[in-house]
């Protein structure tokens, strides 16, 4: 399992920055909020086939079926990128036509990296919830996450970075070794149900879940019906929500900042470090013991600690602007992020029922993280102005106050979710009752 998320990660953290550095090229800088907007948008029929997929085949036959068809599509882009990711003096020279292409292709790359790492990771992780008892989960799960952020290492540096070092003018070569690399999850996806003893590959089960599995009815919208039903649900909703919004505000003046200094492959080499840096402080933090906090002192002081961190990062946020500190403040709010919030919200999907960890879960993920990252970014969009003067001091510290206004009080609002869930999950582990 840890080998496994250690590709999926590994690849996610190399597309993501070849998804900004692409798009920064093919398109515009300024343009990001609205590559954000439209990608919602896409992502609804997306869920939809995707949860009626779940419906008609097996949890690991779906962990086979993604993982080709992106490898598939990434090698398309490759070959793609060989020909649209030209310098930008040659691609003015280009017709209309060209550059009316290159600029969709811009949008259907960005749109489709955001795709990968909604529907991706969130199968991988429906499967382990599914196939993991909270004994187990607890031991086992900040292993894998630990395997999974040396992936996130190893490839954004040593793939996306390549082409910049061996001095090509595309990002071909990185995509082509991703494809591979993803087709390579394949066969250890069957090495792990064939080798693993089927009484280790079980999931939780509470003394009512029959119960409030007769409660749940067949179809593409009973993720979404799931979620709207219950508390405890939307509560996961509002966590990722909320962290969503505020790190949408940094990551926004973060690539900005980037895409003025950096253009091209030197532009994808770059974020590609970003990548890698925010693994490594991630796997740091881990191996410091950091996922301890969910083992000795419960899910509840680990869900309720980070928004006191994201607190303090945005009180840094508010006060200083400078590349190096976006770099600094991107790379310590993912990592923590990362290693202490993100095992403690997948925990919280043990007592739930399958249709929870596999439907509900992929609304959450991929709704809950896109709407909120289109909150966001209508938020950025909405200081259009504002971010056209960003060289002006006055037209700045305005973005900034309009910032703070908008982030403290949802960071007070998650402190309170935080709790809630913390609580709940204890109590339905004490009672080995399924929440919903």
């Amino acid at each position: 399992m840890g080998l496994i998320f250690a590709l999926i990660i590994g690849v996610y953290w190399t597309l993501r920055p070849l998804k900004d550095a692409v798009f920064i090229q093919l398109v515009d800088k300024l343009q990001l909020p609205y590559a954000k907007t439209v990608s919602v948008l896409i992502l609804l029929p997306l869920v939809m086939f995707y949860t009626k997929l779940l419906e008609k085949t097996s949890k690991e036959k779906m962990l086979v079926i993604l993982p080709v068809f992106y490898g598939i599509m990434v090698l398309c882009f490759a070959l793609l990128m060989q020909v649209f990711q030209s310098p930008a003096e040659a691609i003015a020279q280009r017709s209309f036509f060209f550059l009316a292409a290159t600029r969709f292709l811009g949008y259907f790359f960005y749109v489709f990296v955001e795709s990968f790492g909604s529907l991706v990771v969130a199968l991988f992780w429906a499967f382990s919830a599914d196939t993991t008892e909270p004994t187990s989960a607890k031991r086992g799960f900040p292993l894998v996450v630990t395997l999974g952020q040396i992936g996130g290492i190893v490839l954004p540096y040593g793939v996306g970075g390549l082409p910049y070092r061996l001095g090509h003018s595309t990002d071909t070569l990185s995509m082509i070794i991703l494809s591979v690399l993803l087709l390579g999850i394949v066969p250890l996806v069957y090495y792990l149900l064939r080798a693993t003893p089927k009484h280790l590959l079980v999931s939780f089960h509470g003394a009512n879940e029959k119960k409030e599995e007769r409660k749940q009815e067949p179809g593409f919208l009973e993720g979404l019906k799931l979620l709207l039903g219950h508390r405890y649900l939307l509560g996961i909703f509002a966590v990722n929500f909320v962290y969503e919004i505020v790190v949408t505000i940094f990551d926004f003046n973060f690539k900005i900042a980037a895409g003025s200094e950096y253009s091209g492959v030197a532009l994808s080499n770059y974020l590609s470090v970003y990548g890698s840096s925010v693994n490594t402080v991630s796997l740091i933090c881990l191996l410091l013991g950091i996922s301890n906090v969910t083992r000795f002192l419960g899910v509840g002081v680990a869900l309720a600690a980070m928004p006191v961190i994201v607190g303090c990062a945005l009180a840094g946020f508010l006060s200083l602007n400078s590349l190096a500190f976006l770099f600094i403040l991107m790379v310590g709010s993912k990592a923590i992020n990362y290693a202490l919030n993100g095992p403690a919200l997948k925990q919280l999907y043990i007592p739930t029922t399958p249709d929870v960890k596999f439907k509900a879960q992929a609304w959450i993920e991929t709704f809950g993280s896109r709407t909120s990252k289109q909150a966001g970014s209508t938020f950025n969009m909405s200081l259009a102005p504002l971010q056209s003067a960003f060289g002006d001091l006055a037209g700045k510290s305005h973005y900034l106050l309009l910032s703070g206004f908008l982030c403290f009080p949802l960071l007070a609002f998650w402190l309170i979710v935080a709790i809630f869930l913390g609580r709940t999950f204890k109590k339905a582990i004490k009672e080995n009752k399924v929440v919903c």
